[in-house]
């Protein structure tokens, strides 16, 4: 797994959060303003994670982990995933932070979970002011990992009649952030009891969660 290098600061994924025999962890990101951060906690990255164990060949921790957004504990994760329903707000202290942790080699996957949009630009436009959000072509190598998605991101749920949409923050070359709009991954990774999504829709936010996964160890 690949090293993550901050000021003077390494960070070695392997060992820096006691994961013993597994390569590494992926987080659940903890933020403040009053959202939902917790929306899909139970078994949305547990099962995407033993989905990425069984497919890929990964070794991941199957325990999540939980981080808040302005922790020194968010770098010891290379895979940080967002979701919610409401407000997210980011303090100059945490903007920062997130900042570091992205330029430095980290990766953030904000899932809008329906309403979380309004707040995803602006406390990204914090973290971030020189850029902005793109939509990805459906050529990017992210919808072209293990599992092939020709026509972008799945639709797993639907919101407001939307196609779903994959955007990301290009930083110095490097896509740092992605950004699944109308789309609803996360919801789509949960057990079958949550939403009763059919097999068919869990298997496709299965697969295009294994691509984030896969792509973040290769092209990171």
């Amino acid at each position: 797994m690949r090293k993550i290098l901050i000021g003077a600061i390494l960070f070695i994924t392997l060992t820096s959060l006691n994961t013993g025999s597994y390569s590494f962890r992926l987080g659940l990101l903890k933020y403040h303003g009053g959202g939902d951060w917790y929306a899909n906690l139970p078994t949305s990255l547990p099962n995407l994670i033993k989905f990425c164990n069984d497919n890929l060949g990964t070794n991941i921790d199957p325990e999540q982990g939980i981080v808040e957004v302005g922790s020194p504990d968010l770098f010891n994760y290379p895979f940080v995933h967002m979701t919610g329903h409401g407000c997210w707000i980011l303090s100059n202290d945490e903007a920062q932070n997130l900042r570091n942790y992205l330029a430095g080699g980290g990766f953030l996957h904000i899932d809008d979970n329906y309403g979380l949009n309004q707040y995803v630009r602006p406390a990204m436009k914090k973290v971030f002011p020189e850029l902005d959000f793109i939509e990805l072509p459906f050529s990017h190598p992210i919808y072209h990992q293990k599992f092939d998605f020709p026509n972008g991101l799945p639709k797993i749920h639907e919101h407001d009649g939307l196609p779903a949409q994959g955007f990301g923050l290009i930083y110095q070359g490097r896509l740092v952030c992605f950004y699944s709009y109308q789309c609803d991954l996360g919801d789509g990774w949960e057990s079958y009891e949550v939403h009763k999504d059919s097999d068919e829709l869990h298997q496709k936010a299965m697969k295009m969660g294994a691509n984030l996964i896969q792509y973040i160890t290769t092209f990171q």
